[in-house]
Parts: structure tokens; C-alpha cells; sequence
């Protein structure tokens, strides 16, 4: 059984509580990982700016996967890779949410762009990632930076065909993916969680064999099947849990804190 040298953990329903809390047991699993010669880095849908305020207690000196794995950043957020949907993908996306009527998010690198300010989700965005959006008339000067473009909607079952229909439409040109039930992401073909873990294990040397991976929602079953121990929390949907070898508390119950419990476990056991 090989041993695990490095976690990658998910932020949203993972490794922060319900109202987007890191509680001083997660922060404290962070740090006994680094203690032990643990490697730990965050990957998210989230842009950069809404990762940043986690370096700092987390104590992440390796790079960190933003929009679901697509920009990857050191910790002062200085871009190391960075890709962007292709134009036309884009365009076809906005076209498809427009039509489904669901309230729309364009991301590039550094800026949140939406068309309305009042829309049902952005205060939570904005509690979430910590930063306000520019309201815009008209996405088509940003189109081509576009790092993760998002369809926001609480009819959870709309969203689930939004995401098999933006599938079929797009094939190979972007990922649609839901981070969250009530997000639909667009991002860059190519890249998602699992290449992360990949690029991550080739930058540390190590086999992805020994990567384990924490998550609870679709856009992370790439990154447990890239990674040697997959880890589910007890939130996440039944399915997600299939996929995943092991599964932990919720996040309400310190389940990020108790995975890590289970990595030091595993690598005792040898």
C-alpha cells in the first residue's frame, strides 16, 4: 500500500462548513499534515481570489488548482498554468443558460462579471469567495478570457439537464460540470481536478498512487479517480460516495478533520 505524501482537498461542502467557516479542527489537520512531511493543496471551481483567504491558515505552500483545476497559482497567486474556453464555446454556453433562463456568471483571471447584481445567488458568491462582482450589459468583450463561465439556479433538477445538455452541445470544446447543485461551470476543455492531482504528483516527484483526494460533489470524482485514496464526505450525494474508496463525516461534523485522521491511519498501517 503506498503511502500517502500528498492530500488535495476540495473547498466548498469539504473543507469549509455549510456557512464557509474553516474550523480550528480543519485548520489543525492542515498543519498536522505538514507537520508529518504531508503535502497539502486545495483545488476548487472557485476563482483565485476566492482561495486566497485560505493560504494563510491552511499554511499551503504548494500550488493551488482554481477553477476546477483550469488555472493553477502559487500561493502569492502568481499564475503557473492558465487556460481559457475557447470563444466559440463560450458564446454557446451563454447562448444555452440564456434559453434556460438561469442567471449567468462570466470569470476571467481576476474579475467576476455579471449582468445582475441582484441575482438569487450572488450574496452567497460574494460571502463565498470574498469579493464583490462588476456588473455588466453585455458579456461579449470578456468572452475570450473567459476561465469559468457559470449558470446559478435553486431549480437543482433544471441545472442537472442544463449540464447533459451543455455536455452533448460542447463535446470536447469545455467541461460542464456541477460544483455545487445550484452551479453549473463551464470551464476549459482539458482540465479539470484530476489533471491537477496529475500535474500536482509530477511537480512533488511522486506517483499519484500516493495522492489522496477529498471532495463531495461531481466536479471531484475526476480527481478521485486520478488520485491512489479517494476520500467522500458524508455529505456528499450517494453516487459521489460510490465512487470514492473511503467516506468520512460531514462537513457540519469536521469531516475534512476526520479524512485526515484516516490518511495518517493508512500510512501507519503501512
Amino acid at each position: 500500500m503506498t503511502r500517502i505524501a500528498l492530500v488535495v482537498s476540495d473547498v466548498d461542502g469539504t473543507l469549509l462548513t455549510k456557512d464557509k467557516t474553516l474550523t480550528d479542527a480543519a485548520r489543525d489537520g492542515a498543519r498536522r499534515l505538514h507537520a508529518a512531511g504531508v503535502g497539502f493543496t486545495i483545488t476548487s471551481s472557485r476563482p483565485t481570489i476566492g482561495m486566497r483567504f485560505l493560504i494563510e491558515p491552511l499554511a499551503i505552500t504548494l500550488p493551488i488548482g482554481a477553477f476546477n483545476g483550469s488555472v493553477i497559482v502559487d500561493p502569492q497567486m502568481h499564475p503557473i498554468e492558465q487556460h481559457l474556453i475557447p470563444a466559440a464555446a463560450a458564446e454557446r454556453s451563454i447562448e444555452m443558460l440564456e434559453r434556460s433562463g438561469v442567471d449567468i456568471w462570466l470569470f476571467t483571471p481576476d474579475t467576476w462579471f455579471t449582468r445582475s447584481g441582484d441575482g438569487e445567488y450572488v450574496p452567497h458568491e460574494v460571502r463565498a469567495i470574498r469579493s464583490e462582482p462588476t456588473v455588466v450589459r453585455d458579456f461579449g468583450p470578456y468572452v475570450a478570457r473567459a476561465c469559468k463561465i457559470v449558470g446559478a439556479s435553486s431549480d437543482f433538477e433544471l441545472l442537472r439537464r442544463c449540464e447533459a445538455d451543455m455536455r452533448e452541445a460542447l463535446g470536447d470544446q469545455a467541461t460542464a460540470v456541477r460544483s455545487q447543485n445550484y452551479y453549473l461551470d463551464i470551464t476549459p476543455p482539458g482540465c479539470d481536478k484530476g489533471t491537477f492531482v496529475a500535474t500536482m504528483a509530477q511537480r512533488l516527484g511522486i506517483p499519484v498512487d500516493a495522492v489522496a483526494t477529498i471532495g463531495d460533489m461531481a466536479n471531484d470524482l475526476a480527481m478521485f479517480a486520478a488520485s491512489g485514496l479517494s476520500i467522500a464526505m458524508g455529505n456528499a450525494h450517494d453516487e459521489i460516495k460510490a465512487r470514492a474508496k473511503l467516506v468520512t463525516a460531514t462537513n457540519e461534523d469536521e469531516g475534512f478533520a476526520k479524512a485526515i485522521d484516516m490518511i495518517f491511519e493508512r500510512n501507519a498501517a503501512g
